[in-house]
């Protein structure tokens, strides 16, 4: 018997929880299908925090979007009585010709928003914990800060069943199909019908959609927790989040101690490892090294025993930015995917937009850079 929803979404992570929770808070029929548990730590929404900021050094059409992330993650909080979105501040750090930390204060002037610059020397008086060159360029934005990554889900799930939603987990979509009476869907335990589908399926778009295959590539993402020496200088109220950047271009980020022992750190795109999601190695000995290097270059004073090493997965599109649209010729079928390493912060606003393509086939908000046909893909 094919059972019947007004919108099915499949992929029950960062994105695919906060669209149905959107949608259910609507009064909107959702079945949310999940392959993995929820939360899991196969996809892209786990390790325990993901960084906010503001000081978007990516582009400041972002902006915006994040501003709105904001506000649904603190209504988020007040409806579901969860701590998600913690305040540290957040650092931009380079080597003072580079254009991170330029193009970070672009996004600050152009938006009207707090900062303060200052060289390496006197970020590192400020935060003890850091220890970037003193003649670096440096960049501190006090709404930065970090999301309890794997609460974030549990709570946008939480608030989608509150309001009658449906959210089945372990449940492996087959297929899916698109006609004149809708979408259908097709699982290992059974099958749908819907008015429209949402794929918010992460590193599994390309298995499910074969025109983001090669286009949302995933890569294997390596997060690192190191034990500092001193660790009252890698509190939340002691050391704000940070994007730093090496001489030779390479680009970290991490975060104060949380949730689980040491202070958190990563290597953007890590070791450009393209992956298939099913088949993704565990943290090896090189991994490892590759993350001390950024303790040995900017955070010596956390150059502690290793705590431990955790596998994820960015997926990545050819101009690194996202993939929020319906598809070309089927306005019910709408499409989340390629977050390219730095999304889940806006997922809660990602979320809504989904809820208004799923419903209305548009949104007002600033999604519209982000089209599936867009010449850059």
């Amino acid at each position: 018997m094919t059972e019947q929803y007004d919108v099915i979404v499949v992929g029950v992570g960062g994105m695919g929880s906060a669209a149905c929770a959107h949608l259910a808070s609507r009064g909107v029929d959702v079945l949310g299908i999940e392959r993995f548990d929820v939360p899991h730590a196969k996809g892209s929404s786990h390790g325990s925090t993901r960084i906010i900021r503001k000081a978007y050094h990516e582009h400041p059409d972002y902006v915006p979007l994040v501003e709105r992330a904001y506000e649904n993650w603190r209504e988020l909080e007040a409806e579901t009585g969860r701590d998600l979105l913690h305040v540290t501040g957040s650092v931009c750090a380079a080597p003072a010709d580079g254009d991170l930390v330029a193009n970070a204060r672009q996004a600050c002037e152009e938006h009207d928003l707090p900062y303060d610059s200052m060289t390496g020397a006197e970020l590192n008086q400020r935060f003890p914990g850091y220890g970037v060159p003193d003649d670096y360029d440096a960049l501190y934005q006090p709404d930065g800060g970090f999301l309890d990554c794997e609460q974030s889900v549990i709570a946008h799930v939480e608030r989608a069943q509150s309001e009658g939603g449906t959210v089945h987990a372990r449940e492996q979509v087959t297929d899916w199909s698109a006609g004149e009476d809708g979408v259908r869907v097709e699982t290992d335990r059974g099958e749908y019908a819907a008015d429209s589908l949402v794929l918010a399926a992460g590193a599994w778009a390309g298995d499910l959609l074969p025109e983001l295959d090669g286009t949302a590539v995933p890569e294997r993402q390596v997060l690192g927790w190191f034990q500092p020496p001193e660790p009252a200088d890698f509190t939340p109220e002691t050391f704000p989040v940070f994007v730093t950047e090496s001489d030779d271009g390479a680009e970290y980020y991490g975060f104060p101690r949380y949730d689980r022992p040491g202070m958190k750190v990563g290597v953007y795109r890590h070791l450009h490892e393209d992956v298939d999601p099913d088949d993704v190695a565990a943290p090896t000995r090189r991994d490892e090294q590759a993350l001390r290097a950024v303790l040995t270059e900017h955070f010596p004073a956390a150059d502690g025993p290793t705590m431990g090493l955790s596998t994820c997965m960015f997926t990545n599109t050819p101009d690194m930015d996202f993939v929020v649209d319906t598809l070309p010729d089927r306005p019910d079928v709408v499409v989340a995917a390629g977050f390219s390493g730095h999304g889940f912060k806006f997922s809660s606003a990602i979320g809504e937009a989904l809820a208004d393509l799923a419903l209305h086939g548009e949104t007002d908000l600033p999604v519209d850079g982000f089209a599936i046909d867009r010449p850059a893909l």
